[in-house]
């Protein structure tokens, strides 16, 4: 199963052409992501990312939804290890 995540564009390199790269925040985590396949893709927009690739651009709507599903799954995640160990 892949997992595509939700992240913020927070600056874009197009010092090179060819691989157009963007630092992306994921809930505070920063990480270098291609998004040379969406050329539409500025500072301030969401994208959807896996692998380190850009596959697609998002509202901000859709992005805090997809955002708040994750919050939500990882609060179950915690309350089931939480009621595993007692």
């Amino acid at each position: 199963m892949c997992l595509a995540v939700p992240g913020k564009i927070i600056s874009v390199d197009e010092s090179n052409p060819d691989l157009r790269m963007a630092k992306v925040s994921f809930g505070g985590i920063i990480k270098e992501i291609c998004v040379q396949w969406l050329p539409e893709a500025g500072v301030e927009d969401y994208i959807i990312a896996h692998a380190g690739m850009a596959l697609n651009k998002l509202d901000e709507e859709d992005a805090r939804l997809s955002l708040e599903a994750f919050e939500q799954l990882e609060k179950s995640l915690d309350e089931e290890e939480e009621s595993d160990i007692n």
